[in-house]
């Protein structure tokens, strides 16, 4: 307490104007404190203050706030008050605040208060705070500093509902406050005693992301509160986590439990903004993502082009394929096909490849798609893309390759070095291989085959290796044989990636793979041709990200990888995670990799069979 006295005897005696012939300093008062008027000071009627209370609640207009100044009853409390009740009919009435600041009025309002402000009570305090900065008045000029440094003296016996208010303003003014550390360090403190979702949800939103600390209190009492969110804070909490990039799953897991509980429908703008945060964090719940979406087809009609590519959008990042959707979807584009933007339409494109979509109305939907794109000029990458993704769904056009194929494209990604150029270089490997091996009428150009070779830091991908990879890379050798007879870890020219590669003769048994020529490698080890009869065997594995979230259909690149390498004369030992990581077992691994590639050479032999019945 007795520190407390000398510092504000200190402020009071520093806040005195200078005396004349004195040197100038901060003088941050403009008229001299309540205090040293002088025994001729009128003593206060608490039936005045009363009536003076009432009047600026009832005050209509600044003018009558402004009358308020001259009465001899203001307390320091009641001009603060004054002060708050202006700044809300200035904001309401759409008033011109520099004029309000240069009225002598309002300047004697801040002189009382700045007189006697230690007796301004806590919550007139922190409203006129705010009430100075909406009224536009400096953030480092003397009243404002005078205020808050007062508020900073008892920010230890603030309730914690002021703190929150006080936190919600300072983090909204967009300004680096002295104020604010100290604000954020007590609620870091007192967060156990936060009671009421509408605060949890606000700080979260407003505060969360100025200290990492706080954040993580507050994902741990949303996780306690989240039975009581009603939808809209549900939808506001998942926004904020997104927003911060931080992936709660538990808080996550919560929120998707409690919002399929509720049972009404949910509002377009709670549905969308859902998506997002859930595209935005990866975080994929079936029985949520399927409510989305069956709530949100109804509503397509209603919804801006921007809202339809972004949800479009959300929903392929999730790797989430609903049929009825994707077909409003694509209706949605031929029905507003000039209110959608080329870079939205692009976007919707993209969204459908990487789903491996195909619209029942196809060819009307990628002839519309055609003409749009017709003569357009696009960025590099977001052509590079949408030719991608037209290979994907096969629906190429030789312009679109001789586009991107052509030397005055390839050239400027082959030089950039960053990782969205090598994303798009690897894209046009594969646009290249599309348009060798599946555009029968295509003459060219086709990217030069110095460049077709891809290199790979082996040992870098073998700490990188997922347990799959590792697994398989196990089991191949007692599978298939030694080194001489497996090539692993094959990086072709198509621009796809095969676990292992095998060469087998017409009576199924392996021949040393590096003897043979090898097309699909940038430098082949080996000159032979392959004995009659013999054939290629490829191994692939298909990962959990290359497969569709409801089920076990490959999305569009794997898709697109089948269909090349078959093209490319393999017969395919696919090996997908959901079976081989089931098999704990090295011997199970190892039966079950023979077994899928005497089935890969089954089914060759079935299909040669069925070709020459027909022939």
């Amino acid at each position: 307490m007795a520190a407390h006295l000398v510092r504000r005897c200190c402020r009071r005696l520093l806040l005195l104007p200078a005396p004349a012939g004195s040197p100038a300093g901060p003088a941050l008062r403009t008229c001299p404190p309540r205090w040293a008027e002088g025994p001729q000071a009128r003593p206060r009627d608490n039936g005045a203050e009363q009536q003076l209370r009432e009047l600026i609640r009832a005050a209509a207009s600044p003018q009558e706030l402004l009358q308020v100044s001259r009465g001899p009853a203001l307390s320091s409390n009641l001009a603060a008050l004054a002060i708050t009740r202006l700044a809300r009919l200035a904001r309401e009435q759409h008033l011109d605040s520099e004029g309000i600041r240069r009225d002598p009025r309002f300047q004697q309002l801040l002189c009382t208060v700045d007189a006697q402000i230690s007796q301004v009570w806590n919550t007139p305090l922190v409203l006129l705070l705010r009430s100075l900065q909406a009224l536009g008045l400096a953030q480092g000029g003397p009243q404002v500093r005078s205020v808050e440094q007062e508020v900073l003296w008892r920010l230890r016996r603030l309730p914690l509902r002021q703190l929150v208010h006080l936190a919600e303003h300072l983090a909204g003014q967009g300004h680096d406050s002295l104020l604010l550390p100290e604000v954020l360090r007590k609620l870091e403190l007192r967060w156990t005693e936060l009671d009421g979702t509408r605060t949890v949800v606000t700080l979260m939103a407003k505060v969360g992301h100025l200290s990492p600390t706080l954040m993580e209190r507050l994902e741990d009492k949303a996780l306690e509160l989240a039975e009581h969110f009603d939808p809209d804070e549900l939808r506001r909490v998942a926004l904020a986590l997104a927003l911060q990039q931080r992936r709660c799953v538990p808080l996550l897991r919560a929120l998707s439990y409690h919002l399929l509980q509720k049972p009404a429908e949910l509002p377009l703008p709670i549905i969308t903004d859902l998506l997002f945060a859930y595209s935005k964090l990866n975080f994929q719940q079936p029985q949520v993502l399927h409510r989305l979406s069956l709530e949100l087809q109804p509503h397509l009609g209603s919804l801006s082009p921007a809202q339809v590519s972004r949800c479009a959008r959300s929903f392929a990042s999730l790797r989430w394929l609903s049929r009825p959707l994707a077909e409003g979807i694509a209706q949605y584009c031929l029905e507003n096909p000039q209110n959608l933007s080329l870079t939205q339409l692009c976007g919707i494109l993209v969204s459908f490849a990487r789903l491996n979509f195909q619209p029942s109305s196809s060819e009307e939907f990628f002839s519309m798609v055609h003409e749009r794109l017709q003569g357009q000029e696009l960025d590099m990458h977001l052509l590079t893309d949408v030719v991608w993704s037209l290979c994907v769904l096969q629906q190429p056009r030789p312009p679109h390759l001789q586009q991107v194929l052509s030397p005055e494209f390839h050239t400027h990604l082959r030089g950039d070095p960053s990782p969205r150029a090598q994303s798009s270089w690897l894209k046009l490997l594969h646009i290249n291989t599309t348009a060798r091996l599946e555009v029968p009428g295509y003459q060219g150009p086709f990217l030069p085959p110095e460049v077709l070779g891809r290199d790979k830091d082996r040992d870098k991908d073998r700490d990188k290796a997922t347990p799959l990879q590792r697994g398989l890379q196990e089991a191949l050798p007692g599978a298939l044989g030694g080194h001489d007879l497996v090539r692993c870890n094959v990086s072709t020219v198509y621009g796809w990636d095969i676990d292992a590669e095998v060469v087998l003769d017409s009576d199924n048994k392996a021949l040393p793979v590096r003897d043979f020529s090898a097309p699909h490698l940038s430098h082949s080890e080996g000159t032979k041709p392959l004995p009659p009869g013999a054939r290629r065997v490829a191994v692939l594995r298909w990962e959990l990200l290359q497969f569709s979230s409801r089920g076990r259909e490959l999305l569009g690149r794997g898709s697109m990888a089948r269909r090349h390498l078959r093209a490319a004369g393999f017969l395919l030992a696919e090996v997908p995670h959901y079976e081989f990581l089931e098999l704990k077992l090295e011997r199970q691994r190892v039966a079950y990799l023979k077994d899928k590639v005497a089935k890969a050479l089954a089914s060759d032999t079935a299909g040669d069979t069925a070709t020459d019945t027909a022939t």
